[in-house]
């Protein structure tokens, strides 16, 4: 099934939010359809927003990680948009921070109805740590489908690459949900198209679907036309 073409390079910063409950109060839940990016504070997130956008500096970058505190709002057009989630697990951030950050993560993810798809960025030489599976089950207990991207794949070979991913999404089936997992680099460019692909679909697949017509809808749109 083919959806519409998301022009990504539209993408513009819309508002800052510190938890899901002012995001409410400038973003109504139920409104529009929200994909999320999330990750561990060094995975890359940033990198790859910018990358996906086709623009340098959408989401900053930052030689410290564990920077970005707030909930991101990016508007591609009216009613889609990317969520850019506070990182987690970086070993220099206080703990009650650290704890801050994965309830804002954890209410996001189980109450935010506009929500309809996580992505989930991995460095490809530590993926699925603990904080990432707690963070997959949350999206499974919500019925949101996940994507999981393997980031700096560039990092290695192409035979570790490859050996890498089949033993991830062997991983990846005891989550027992909609996980799909790939190889992503922002620098090379791996995995940005499918990226993309899983987006659109998401965007697609979740717009509102015109009712079929009644008997009598029907039969005034014949009458219509013969008038004309």
């Amino acid at each position: 099934m083919e959806f519409p073409k998301i022009h990504f390079q539209k993408a513009h910063f819309l508002i800052s939010a510190p938890d899901i409950r002012h995001l409410d109060k400038h973003l109504p839940p139920e409104s529009g359809i929200e994909i999320a990016f999330a990750g561990r504070s060094n995975a890359g997130k940033s990198s790859a927003l910018n990358r996906l956008t086709r623009q340098k500096a959408l989401a900053r970058t930052s030689k410290t990680p564990g920077r970005t505190q707030l909930i991101n709002v990016f508007e591609i057009e009216e009613g889609r948009r990317l969520i850019d989630l506070p990182g987690y697990g970086f070993a220099k951030v206080p703990l009650a921070m650290k704890l801050k950050w994965q309830r804002s993560l954890g209410e996001y993810l189980q109450q935010r109805e506009s929500l309809k798809g996580l992505v989930v960025l991995m460095d490809i030489r530590h993926p699925f740590k603990d904080l990432d599976q707690q963070l997959i089950y949350w999206a499974i207990d919500a019925d949101i489908p996940v994507l999981a991207l393997l980031t700096k794949a560039d990092k290695f070979k192409q035979g570790l690459r490859k050996t890498t991913l089949l033993k991830m999404r062997e991983e990846a089936k005891r989550f027992d949900g909609d996980v799909q997992v790939e190889l992503f680099s922002s620098l090379k460019g791996f995995g940005v198209d499918i990226l993309e692909n899983k987006i659109t679909g998401w965007y697609g697949s979740n717009e509102p679907q015109s009712l079929p017509l009644s008997d009598a809808e029907e039969s005034e749109l014949e009458e219509s036309g013969a008038e004309e």
